[in-house]
């Protein structure tokens, strides 16, 4: 396998659970929706990051880093799990938030943020910038000036390291599916800092699956992201020595369901995360699964996909963002 050459330490319960929606599936009549539980990956709480984390903590590791820095939004998943992380591996770590979502509810001080402070992350607010990474490579250098041995991790930890995490995803999805004896015609994802849909990219290349993944957008729209998405999986492909080709028309981004904006609240979503958790007591988070799950629910009302295919939805896990959206949900 292409990546088993690459430093990795164990952060995740892997393989995560694949569950058959049943009680969603009838609900809207059309195909056989399957969950992969990425929520279930077991890091304070789980999620998508901690696969990718698995590869940046061994990278980080391996160059003698004291310290990690990272940055994201105020209720940002991926900082929450690197946090974890470093709670795990005995660093510190340097957090710079972006203020980029304002809301009057619990947002500045529930969910995410909450466990950050619980896990010991040293946190610094910053106000909305065009280019987190670069704000957050200057910090980095700063505490390095200092004497520490830092590590930076990207938004997301969308690096060309932290997107191998996703090729395992594809190979435990495909094995799962046989196991159950079923064919897949899709899977769909939410796609923000674009690391997830690039590895999910890889993986499907290296298994020479012709799968369908379509990328939902929380944050960018459709072109911008899909030309992101496709960098990113090329330069990935040639660090872990990938034969397969990337093809271009692989990459299938949809930005018809974040609007008004990244972490801001739809009827769409609130839909999705009603039903999911009444139907099926599945509960997903309001920016990134729930917009995905959106989606996935409008195109199989739409005709999209219809009864007899199989189609796989990855919960990428960041549920603990609820509490933070309590009065988007106190209504009803």
């Amino acid at each position: 396998m292409p990546m088993s050459h690459l430093p990795r330490v164990t952060l995740a319960h892997l393989p995560t659970p694949f569950e058959h929606l049943e009680r969603l599936s009838a609900y809207l009549g059309g195909p056989n929706i399957y969950v992969k539980r990425d929520d279930c990956t077991g890091l304070a709480g789980g999620g998508n990051k901690t696969r990718k984390l698995e590869f940046l903590m061994a990278d980080a590791l391996a160059q003698g880093a004291d310290t990690i820095v990272t940055v994201g939004a105020t209720q940002s998943n991926h900082v929450r799990q690197t946090v974890a992380a470093c709670a795990k591996l005995g660093l510190t770590a340097e957090v710079l938030l972006e203020k980029a979502v304002i809301r009057d509810d619990d947002y500045a001080q529930n969910g995410n943020i909450m466990l950050d402070e619980l896990m010991g992350a040293n946190i610094h607010e910053c106000e909305p910038s065009e280019d987190m990474d670069a704000k957050g490579q200057v910090f980095a250098d700063k505490l390095s000036a200092e004497g520490r041995k830092v590590y930076f991790i990207p938004t997301g930890g969308s690096s060309l390291i932290g997107v191998i995490g996703y090729m395992d995803c594809i190979t435990e999805i495909l094995a799962q599916s046989k196991a159950l004896g079923i064919g897949l015609d899709a899977i769909f994802a939410a796609s923000g800092s674009q690391g997830t849909q690039a590895g999910l990219v890889l993986g499907l290349a290296q298994a020479n699956s012709d799968v369908s993944l379509y990328g939902i957008s929380v944050s960018r729209e459709k072109d911008d992201l899909e030309e992101r998405v496709f960098a990113l999986a090329n330069l990935a492909a040639k660090h872990v020595q990938l034969d397969a080709p990337i093809l271009r028309e692989r990459v299938i981004c949809d930005d018809g369901y974040y609007a008004p904006g990244y972490g801001q609240p739809n009827a769409a979503m609130v839909e999705a995360v009603k039903l999911c958790a009444r139907l099926e007591a599945l509960l997903i988070d309001p920016v990134y699964s729930g917009k995905a799950m959106a989606g996935l629910i409008d195109k199989i009302r739409k005709g999209v996909f219809t009864r007899g295919q199989n189609v796989v939805f990855i919960h990428t896990g960041g549920q603990i963002a609820l509490h933070a959206y309590r009065s988007v949900f106190a209504e009803d």
